[in-house]
């Protein structure tokens, strides 16, 4: 019998340890499978960026793709470990953010060939990108804990109104830095489609979460929100 049980207990581990890798866990070897498929992502990118003249933009975008899913999971690694998990590295966003850019890199590809003088690389372009990067980045260290990847329904005990840094300058600088991240990804592959197209689904998107999200933050803040509410903007197009 108690032979028997080692052997139970040996199986058990056998097909626990078979399923440590991309099963859906926040364990150190998923963490390192994701990290480093971004990572080898990212240093092929920039190769491609740097020696291609055909593909130099699409290997720009892909770097600062990978470069922006893993600083999602490090910023809230850092200050927010106790909801930490692979969802944190915003891979698995929505079929449609995958959509996006699925269509984001068909439109480059297909308008490199059949316009290719169209699609070249102009420094002002990808401004945009780094801007939003920084102002997203920026956010996520100055809120600290009390940033989240999903809206909070229910106010958290150590959940404070963040007014200063960043957020003394912009209502929801995360917003405003996925937004103009986005935007300018599509200036610099040269997409008028896709560009077009990405404004108007973010400002639809963005406008209902900030709507929703602030009628939450005046419920947890009360009047100190809506006092802060007046003094600042989210400098996000057609919405205040």
């Amino acid at each position: 019998m108690a032979f028997k049980n080692v052997l139970d207990r040996t199986h058990i581990i056998q097909e626990d340890q078979g399923s440590l890798i991309l099963d859906g866990r926040n364990t150190p070897q998923n963490i390192s499978v994701y990290s480093f498929v971004l990572g080898a992502i990212f240093s092929a990118s920039v190769s491609v960026g740097w020696y291609s003249e055909t593909f130099s933009q699409l290997g720009v975008f892909l770097a600062a793709l990978a470069l922006f899913h893993e600083l999602e999971y490090l910023f809230t690694a850092l200050f927010n470990s106790n909801i930490l998990s692979l969802d944190s590295f915003l891979i698995n966003n929505g079929h449609q953010y995958h959509i996006a850019h699925g269509a984001a890199i068909i439109e480059f590809l297909i308008e490199s060939y059949l316009f290719p003088n169209y699609k070249s690389i102009k420094l002002f372009y990808f401004i945009a990108t780094v801007v939003g990067q920084f102002a997203r980045s920026c956010a996520m260290w100055h809120a600290k804990h009390n940033f989240t990847h999903t809206i909070q329904y229910h106010k958290r005990k150590e959940h404070v109104l963040v007014t200063t840094g960043i957020y003394a300058y912009l209502r929801h600088p995360s917003y405003f830095g996925f937004y103009y991240w986005a935007a300018g990804s599509q200036l610099l592959l040269c997409n008028p489609i896709c560009f077009i197209g990405f404004l108007v689904v973010m400002n639809k998107f963005f406008s209902e979460r900030i709507r929703e999200e602030e009628r939450l933050l005046i419920k947890f803040f009360g009047n100190e929100y809506v006092e802060y509410q007046k003094r600042t903007f989210t400098w996000i197009p057609l919405i205040k």
